[in-house]
């Protein structure tokens, strides 16, 4: 007898990948973690019941508490339990312990008393700063930059994501490095080893100096690989330029719902899952207009606040998407707390990408079923090139197709031309790339009359005929 296992029918690629990616999870609780903190940078980075602490610097007290919920979010996308979160008002991180060592003792106590195994501050920590923050609190600190890290490094899944990430991990850890114990710092003979004399030299940081050049070694093979797997993005971006196909990029905010929004789109079936930088592969789909007209829908790597600068070089051949588009949707997250400052945080980062400026967006405010009425008011008269949408209900987007159809560049040439049977590719092509008004079959071909671009049109007019002179 056989047996046959039943597989749901309606499972798209994303579902499939999001079951995969729940089949294995980290469990809160299960530490390993080593008692000596100096070798922090040498061991996996396992996150479990964690401290959050911020520096209230500038802004408002509710800036402040937006910044540490989204770290709490980051926290838990990265598999820990947050325990506890604090936030320290300064003018200034501390430069030595970045919330000041008497805050850094009462964290300390904190985290005795919470039984953490970990701190993660709100920001990008200097090496001397997590090195004696760590020596105080006695457990692993690690900063904001380090926690995205490990975020991408568990969500990349193409060979060139994974690269990308490795690449940017270890430009944060070079300089972070440092020995591991006493037994590796610099000795010298004679009299500046306090007598010691001969035999006194031991060999120094060579441990420390090996790992440096093995880092520095793999960073530039790494960088070598990611130039030629962006060759084979090029070559398919040049393809679709040189078949004159606009291209529409999605640009935003992590966890916007941009892959929601490109899945109700084009009906792509890529991973949707409610956290952050859930997707970070690029995924580039077809798409029609409502008068047929094709164009590409690409889908880039969500943006977060201070996203470290490591990531933005390293995905910087997967942000020419961007780049090269004809036009950005920007989307927000409409029922998220602060919206405003998404957009601002986005538009940073855009502007790190060299010609998105220049790039025409439309901004398109999400998750219009759970959002504030007000709020959505307030986008949309201070966005006034904005679009209100749902991808989840579907809300909103024939108008959004409406604008792209409207914003996308305009065709060069109309033409009504009898073009021969033997060459139906031109019809074809018309087809695909132009906008097809009519079309009539004769006996001596096809009478096109379309709108065209100025590369398919010189085509059509050395092969083709006016119709005037039939």
């Amino acid at each position: 007898m056989t047996y046959m296992r039943n597989e749901p029918e309606d499972l798209a690629v994303g579902d499939y990948e999001l079951e995969e990616r729940q089949a294995l999870r980290r469990v809160a609780g299960l530490s390993t973690e080593l008692e000596d903190i100096t070798e922090v940078e040498y061991r996996q980075l396992r996150l479990e019941r964690v401290v959050l602490v911020g520096v209230w610097a500038g802004g408002t007290a509710l800036d402040a508490d937006n910044s540490l919920q989204e770290l709490k979010l980051l926290a838990e996308t990265a598999g820990s339990q947050v325990l506890e979160g604090l936030i320290q008002r300064r003018d200034r991180p501390d430069t030595a312990t970045y919330i000041g060592s008497g805050k850094a003792i009462e964290l300390r106590d904190i985290v005795a008393a919470v039984g953490a195994d970990t701190v993660i501050c709100d920001g990008e920590l200097t090496p001397g700063q997590l090195r004696q923050l760590e020596e105080i609190v006695k457990v692993k600190v690690i900063d904001r930059t380090a926690l995205i890290l490990d975020i991408f490094a568990q969500h990349a899944k193409s060979r060139e994501g994974k690269a990308q990430v490795e690449l940017a991990q270890l430009q944060y850890l070079l300089p972070r490095l440092r020995g591991w114990g006493g037994n590796l710092s610099r000795q010298v003979g004679g009299r500046a080893a306090g007598g010691v004399g001969i035999g006194g030299r031991g060999p120094g940081e060579t441990k420390i100096e090996l790992d440096r050049r093995r880092i520095r070694e793999r960073m530039a093979k790494l960088r070598r690989q990611i130039k030629e797997m962006s060759t084979a993005r090029q070559t398919m971006r040049h393809r679709r330029q040189a078949r004159e196909v606009p291209a529409v990029a999605i640009a935003g905010y992590t966890n916007a719902g941009k892959s929601s929004l490109l899945n109700r789109l084009t009906g792509a079936g890529v991973l949707v899952e409610d956290a952050l930088f859930a997707t970070l592969d690029p995924t580039v789909r077809k798409a029609r207009t409502s008068e047929g007209r094709l164009f590409t829908l690409a889908d880039t790597v969500g943006f977060v606040r201070h996203l470290p600068h490591q990531l933005v070089e390293a995905f910087r051949s997967t942000l020419e998407e961007v780049a090269d588009a004809d036009l950005i949707l920007h989307v927000v997250d409409g029922s998220h707390p602060d919206p405003e400052s998404q957009i601002a945080a986005v538009r940073e980062v855009l502007a790190e990408i060299e010609g998105a400026r220049d790039i025409p967006e439309i901004v398109v405010v999400n998750k219009a079923d759970a959002a504030d009425p007000v709020v959505l008011t307030r986008l949309t008269m201070k966005e006034r090139h904005s679009v209100v949408v749902s991808a989840r209900t579907g809300a909103g987007i024939g108008e959004l197709m409406s604008v792209i159809e409207r914003e996308l560049p305009r065709l060069d040439h109309e033409i009504r031309l009898l073009v021969p049977y033997d060459r139906g590719d031109l019809i074809a092509r018309a087809h695909n790339e132009g906008e097809v008004l009519s079309q009539e079959h004769t006996g001596d071909g096809t009478i096109l009359h379309a709108r065209v671009f100025a590369d398919l049109y010189a085509e059509l007019d050395r092969v083709a005929k006016p119709v005037e002179t039939v």
